[in-house]
């Protein structure tokens, strides 16, 4: 337990210190940390099930695009704001740099092993950012309709038969 919980608090002190250097709002600072750390958590306990890393990546990168939805929509805010700072934890870069110093050293086989491993795990984030989308826009669609049939009808911004 207390090993998770040292590995939110850097994650969240790590995602947070990103959210600076990125122009974050002062407001959002804690929740974008927050975000990237709940993605961190998810990815351990995933990695800490044997699931594999690509499987860990994908798992966090969901749980980031979610959280990221939900703050976006609680703060009025981009969504971008949550999840770039939020992935940083979740790049494979010292793989990446792991896979560059073999190919340095000649070892071609591992290089390209482990080149294939960066590349699967970068996929799965990105799968993982596009399945949140796509889940958060069946949500919203539900939402609407489900709205609709209550009776209530949400105003657009503009109609194009009443010009005011």
């Amino acid at each position: 337990m207390l090993y998770y919980l040292s590995q939110f608090v850097v994650s969240f002190i790590a995602t947070t210190l990103f959210s600076i250097i990125f122009n974050a709002p002062r407001r959002l600072l804690l929740a974008c940390g927050f975000v990237g750390a709940m993605g961190w958590i998810i990815y351990k306990f995933t990695l800490d099930a044997d699931l594999g890393k690509v499987m860990a990546a994908f798992m966090g990168s969901l749980i980031l695009g979610v959280m990221s939805h939900t703050m976006s929509r609680h703060y009025k805010r981009p969504v971008i704001i949550f999840i770039v700072p939020g992935l940083i934890p979740l790049v494979p870069g010292g793989l990446a740099y792991e896979a560059t110093r073999l190919l340095v050293s000649n070892d071609y086989t591992h290089a390209v092993n482990t080149f294939l491993e960066v590349t699967l795990i970068s996929g799965a984030i990105a799968f993982g950012i596009l399945c949140a989308e796509i889940l958060y826009y069946i949500y919203t669609r539900i939402k609407q309709s489900y709205g609709k049939i209550k009776g209530k009808t949400y105003k657009k911004s503009y109609d194009i038969n009443n010009r005011a």
